[in-house]
């Protein structure tokens, strides 16, 4: 494994725990680093490779600094890592508070190995996909800033799924003109079609696109 691997940070003070969740994500080509309490963790804890997502996976209870107040410290001190907070059935309540304050998933004990496998790829995978929005952002803006005033509304009719002939009413022109603006906007744009421009925006459904 190389440091462009996900990293999967787990907090818990069962080492029996610790060692399973590794051996775990190690089958999977995941880099795992296990912690023995919350100030362990925050004694060493640095942020991987920018290229690679990751994820924490905190039990709620623990000896000392709680999994809920090991939340609200990354929390206050900006250090942004999502979350799946591990709890007994009777903790339920304060998964919900954690859920509350930012977690993206909480998991109730006893848990099986693939369901825990399951959520942490489902959160590194959006990890994954918002990284890609970010880095694609700047592309997207300077295309989009292109488009004339004119263009950039009838694409905020065209993705929101009207027709030639609706936009063409909604804004008052002939639906000629309305085909003439699609062209430009989408040869602009540098895409086929108003599916790929919505591809292209980073969303399958209508958005508002700013007339300005």
């Amino acid at each position: 494994m190389t440091s462009t691997n996900p990293t999967v940070y787990v907090v818990d003070d069962d080492p029996g725990v610790r060692e399973s969740i590794e051996m775990l994500g190690r089958s999977v080509q995941l880099n795992v680093k296990t912690y023995g309490s919350a100030q362990e963790f925050l004694d060493n804890f640095t942020y991987p490779d920018e290229e690679a997502p990751c994820c924490l996976v905190v039990d709620v209870r623990l000896p000392g600094i709680s999994g809920l107040e090991l939340q609200r410290r990354l929390n206050e001190w900006q250090m942004t890592i999502p979350t799946i907070v591990v709890t007994g059935y009777a903790e339920v309540p304060m998964a919900v508070r954690a859920l509350q304050s930012g977690a993206v998933d909480f998991l109730e004990k006893p848990f099986g190995g693939q369901d825990l496998l399951d959520r942490i790829q489902g959160v590194l995978e959006k990890q994954r996909q918002n990284q890609w929005k970010r880095q694609r952002a700047p592309d997207v803006s300077s295309r989009l800033a292109g488009l004339s005033p004119r263009e950039k509304e009838v694409m905020d009719h065209l993705v929101h799924g009207k027709n030639t002939k609706q936009v063409g009413s909604t804004l008052g022109i002939s639906p000629k003109t309305v085909a003439k603006h699609r062209a430009n906007l989408l040869e602009k744009a540098g895409v086929d079609s108003v599916v790929d421009l919505l591809r292209l925006i980073g969303t399958d459904e209508p958005i508002a696109v700013p007339a300005c």
